[in-house]
């Protein structure tokens, strides 16, 4: 029942902890830089079939011949973040805002949805690469203070 979800399903929001760790990523909103996910909340998926999963929706075969057959990602599929929760309590489907610019990030959905590359992804928080920024932590040598 999504209206009861145990607090234990959410992963913690990147902005409630100190320090992220050197070797996760860091995904900020595009508009507004906040801090939403790293890397450690996506879930991975077997790639699918590019366009001829997508035949429910009669892709003519010129739009085939443009892909290699490796069609990539185009989203994250990630675990639920604990800013989402107001989002999806009580609904099955909708969509995902920035909790800052409430800019859309992406959508989700319990049911599933289908990603770019054809796979079917169950349950789906979808959030597009196009509105995320990837934020990685440089190695910094050893540098010693001035005194």
């Amino acid at each position: 029942e999504p209206q009861d979800l145990p607090r234990e399903v959410f992963a913690v929001d990147p902005t409630n902890t100190c320090q992220t760790p050197s070797t996760e990523v860091l995904y900020r909103c595009r508009k507004c830089r906040r801090a939403l996910f790293r890397s450690s909340s996506i879930l991975s998926h077997v790639e699918g079939s590019g366009p001829t999963a997508f035949a429910h929706k009669r892709i003519t075969d010129s739009m085939q011949l443009c892909g290699n057959g490796h069609e990539k990602c185009t989203s994250y599929f990630i675990e639920p973040v604990q800013w989402m929760e107001p989002a999806l309590l009580g609904v099955l489907e909708g969509q995902l805002l920035c909790p800052k610019c409430r800019s859309k990030l992406g959508s989700f959905s319990w049911r599933g949805e289908q990603c770019s590359c054809g796979c079917w992804v169950t349950p789906a928080f979808q959030i597009h690469k196009s509105r995320v920024d990837e934020v990685r932590t440089l190695p910094v040598g050893n540098f010693q203070t001035a005194k």
